[in-house]
């Protein structure tokens, strides 16, 4: 059963999650959002984290892959998906995401865009543009009320 879609809940494709990792740029930025707000979540499934971390594998080692996984799995909340479902997407619905983070081309396309209207309140967007429009303050009045308080936790912990 799918949760609740929340403005304040978000997915990160496998892409962004390695690379957030690896490269930093816009898809830490990106998460450093998130991570800078215990009231927002981010949600992803057992099949999003593997897919991730044998990108990290692959580029990286083994080592890192296995912690980035331990560490990874701490910091969001697992959701259950069908197998045959696109990890992401998949994650994004079942989690209640109303922000998908990542950087295929392919999910972030109109048509992509257009076919998912109606159907899920999640929109695919690149790093670099929920980045660019995240807004924390109007957020959390919606979320959670009242003032805005800044940042309550450290991205790089």
């Amino acid at each position: 059963m799918p949760t609740e879609p929340s403005p304040a809940r978000v997915t990160a494709d496998a892409d962004v999650l390695a690379a957030d990792l690896l490269v930093g740029g816009p898809s830490r930025a990106a998460l450093d959002h998130v991570r800078e707000h215990s009231w927002l979540t981010l949600v992803a499934s057992d099949p999003l984290l593997d897919d991730a971390a044998a990108i990290i594998r692959d580029i990286a080692d083994d080592e890192l892959a296995q912690d980035w996984r331990d560490r990874i799995e701490r910091e969001c909340e697992l959701v259950d998906h069908p197998p045959e479902d696109h990890p992401a997407l998949a994650s994004a619905y079942r989690g209640g995401a109303m922000h998908l983070l990542t950087l295929d081309e392919s999910l972030t396309s109109a048509s992509t865009g257009a076919a998912l209207r109606g159907r899920v309140e999640t929109s695919p967007r690149h790093p670099d543009a929920f980045d660019t429009l995240f807004d924390a303050e109007s957020l959390y009045r919606e979320v959670v009320g009242g003032e805005y308080p800044g940042p309550d936790s450290d991205p790089r912990e």
